[in-house]
């Protein structure tokens, strides 16, 4: 399998990642001991301690993409060793953050790194236990789930685009989508009845699931090596 990284954005990303984390923590300690030392100043450390917070949680998001080892990338690029080179898989070189290309289709690949209980039903995503330790962290140390079925329509939509733009003919295939999460410890719960806005699975049953899918021959040859041909062939 190629794989073709963005090592760049990697680095900067990874020094946002440092810088905003750390910031976080000088404003938030700041903040309380304003609160405790100077009482008269408390809408001052409201302040520090609101732009505290923003600053920890713009460190989470960065942390948990780009500065925390092994990173998504690394990670799928281990659970999907053993493809040969007819697939390629691209990080953070278009739209997408993750986009994998060959005889399985076009796949653009969500990533969470979520602990815990995750249920999807009538529509909406939910995160659930752990006690309080697990409460602590979805406040302070761990994104929220968000909402993976309007990242991944974005996503699409702005590949769809990237793709017209460049291929000759302007004619895109198919793009489809899957969620996977990382985390050893997530429990993914969807009953029958729901239907997700893409698969969603952990990331040790992803393999298998674009071997099924290669067997349907979704995209032409011809179409994936034009595709692959047109997309960034080294790191940059």
């Amino acid at each position: 399998m190629k794989i073709v990284t963005n090592e760049r954005l990697i680095r900067r990303n990874t020094r946002i990642a440092q810088i905003a984390s750390f910031s976080g923590l000088l404003v938030l300690i700041s903040g309380l001991i304003i609160s405790f030392t100077r009482q008269e100043l408390i809408s001052i450390s409201f302040a520090a301690l609101l732009v505290g917070f923003l600053l920890s949680q713009v460190g989470i998001y960065f942390t948990n993409r780009w500065g925390r080892r092994p990173r998504p990338d690394e990670l799928l690029n281990q659970a999907l060793k053993g493809f040969d080179n007819k697939y390629s898989i691209y990080h953070y070189i278009t739209p997408a953050s993750h986009l994998f290309v060959g005889p399985a289709g076009i796949w653009v690949i969500l990533t969470r790194h979520q602990r815990g209980t995750i249920s999807y039903s009538k529509g909406r995503w939910r995160m659930k236990g752990g006690g309080i330790i697990q409460s602590y962290l979805r406040i302070f140390a761990q994104e929220n789930l968000g909402r993976p079925d309007l990242e991944l329509m974005n996503e699409v939509s702005n590949i769809q685009k990237y793709l017209g733009e460049r291929l000759p003919d302007g004619n895109v295939p198919p793009i489809d989508t899957v969620l996977v999460f990382l985390n050893d410890n997530a429990e993914i719960i969807i009953s029958d009845e729901d239907n997700p806005a893409a698969p969603t699975l952990k990331i040790n049953k992803l393999k298998e699931f674009l071997r099924k899918a290669a067997k349907r021959k979704p995209v032409s040859t011809d179409k994936v090596n034009e595709i692959q041909e047109m997309l960034p062939a080294e790191a940059v």
